[in-house]
């Protein structure tokens, strides 16, 4: 299984057979030296063997230094000093009498794709996990991290595998429980999927929790027409919002229409104003939407809150051949792009929106090598999206996908088979047995 390589914006890196077989990337090589084993004491070696050609080491002339690895405290530091022992071994009567708080609490900060799989140890662990108890614990703790959801369809049979970035390791879910209908991934918020799909000619949507299979469909819209979709989910209100951006159906124009899970219904909102739409993608951060356009030139941000839209004037960098619009956390809006008339003459770039000066600032460019090996004709088409700082691109050609981190600016390959199926779809995904499709 191939994992992730990681490197620098120069673009030196690590390649991901390379990781695997070493089995640590650089920053855990350079950890693992760190906090190798301690040698007893700083004892010199005095066996007649040893002094054989060697030079004086006597204590006169010898000075004994005794560090620590950096960042460690004394416990830590002597636990790594200490010799490795045996698995003492469990004993089932007192492992099975464990209360039932307590058994919740460790399996809240176990990974959530290993407590998936230990549905099917015994009834008993598998009515845990969808019990309020454990749920709450499961709530408190940490979130497991940013992963990626890649899914396809492999003769009419929903396929989906999760790539844990935390782990680094590909997991296969199982996607039976989708109608046939469910075609086309909307994304992911909050730990839940959406899905939209045509079940004759009905548009129908979903929302499911991949974890804990649970899914139901969504009532009709008012205009219930084909059109983009994307899902918003408020873990402190424990809710969630779909909101389906205005269209125009033949000779009409659709309205702005959301989903509310708590009313379980479609309100009508502001029909868009008349603009020429550059692309079909669209970014939400800090409740609103936006969306590219031609005409006039800049963006369309929808306030979710009063319902309205309005024009923003920013204008795209000049030479931009193709631009996704990507959420950061906050209030970060990217754009990222290829620049340049001519294949030997085109870079991928990221520009930041500076929101005071409605202008588009760059931030960061794909390295030459990364940019060649994503993408090796300049007439090739790449999908890009992201969450929380993170990017992830990738192209049709192509069996890996390639993460940049806005923070850390560090570029990285993730390979692996479920990245390779043409028709696959993608999207970031949080792991939550929490999140509640009511």
């Amino acid at each position: 299984m191939d994992g992730v390589g990681e490197s620098s914006e120069s673009g030196s890196g690590v390649s991901s057979s390379q990781l695997m077989k070493n089995g640590t990337s650089r920053d855990e090589e350079s950890c693992s030296k760190q906090v190798s084993p301690i040698r007893g004491g700083g004892s010199r070696n005095t066996s007649p063997l040893a002094r054989a050609g060697s030079r004086n080491t006597s204590p006169s002339r010898q000075k004994v230094i005794k560090t620590k690895p950096r960042g460690l405290d004394e416990e830590t530091v002597a636990t790594f000093g200490k010799a490795v022992h045996p698995d003492v071994q469990m004993e089932d009567n007192i492992w099975a009498m464990l209360p039932e708080d307590l058994l919740n609490e460790i399996l809240a900060r176990v990974p959530p794709f290993m407590i998936f799989r230990l549905r099917s140890v015994c009834k008993r662990w598998n009515s845990i996990l969808q019990d309020n108890s454990f749920l709450k614990f499961h709530s408190q703790v940490p979130s497991h991290g940013p992963c990626l959801l890649t899914f396809w369809k492999n003769s009419q049979t929903p396929q989906c595998s999760i790539f844990s970035l935390p782990l680094k390791t590909w997991y296969r879910i199982p996607f039976n429980f989708l109608p046939q209908w469910a075609f086309w991934l909307v994304g992911s918020s909050g730990g839940l999927v959406c899905f939209s799909g045509l079940d004759g000619l009905t548009f129908k949507t979903l929302v499911c929790n991949p974890l804990t299979q649970a899914w139901r469909t969504l009532p009709s819209m008012n205009y219930n027409q084909q059109r983009q979709l994307i899902m918003v989910v408020d873990r402190t209100d424990k809710s969630f919002k779909v909101i389906a951006t205005s269209d125009i159906y033949g000779d009409k124009s659709l309205p702005t229409e959301v989903y509310d899970s708590k009313a379980d219904m479609w309100t009508v909102h502001q029909i868009m104003p008349a603009v020429n739409l550059c692309s079909s993608k669209m970014a939400y951060c800090d409740s609103r939407l936006y969306l590219e356009t031609l005409s006039p030139l800049g963006l369309m941000m929808y306030r979710l809150d009063s319902g309205y839209w309005e024009h923003i004037p920013a204008k795209f960098p000049r030479s931009l051949l193709d631009g996704y619009l990507v959420a950061g956390t906050q209030k970060r809006l990217f754009l990222v792009g290829r620049i340049g008339l001519y294949s030997t003459l085109q870079s991928m770039r990221i520009w930041e929106l500076d929101h005071a000066k409605i202008m588009w600032v760059e931030i960061s460019r794909m390295p030459p090598k990364y940019f060649r090996a994503l993408l090796r004709l300049s007439a090739e088409r790449f999908e890009c999206f992201g969450q929380d700082n993170l990017i992830c691109f990738t192209s049709w050609n192509q069996g890996k996908g390639l993460l940049y981190d806005v923070d850390k600016k560090v570029w990285s390959w993730i390979a692996g088979c479920a990245l390779q199926s043409y028709n696959s779809q993608a999207c970031f995904y949080e792991p939550r047995f929490d999140a509640s499709i009511l």
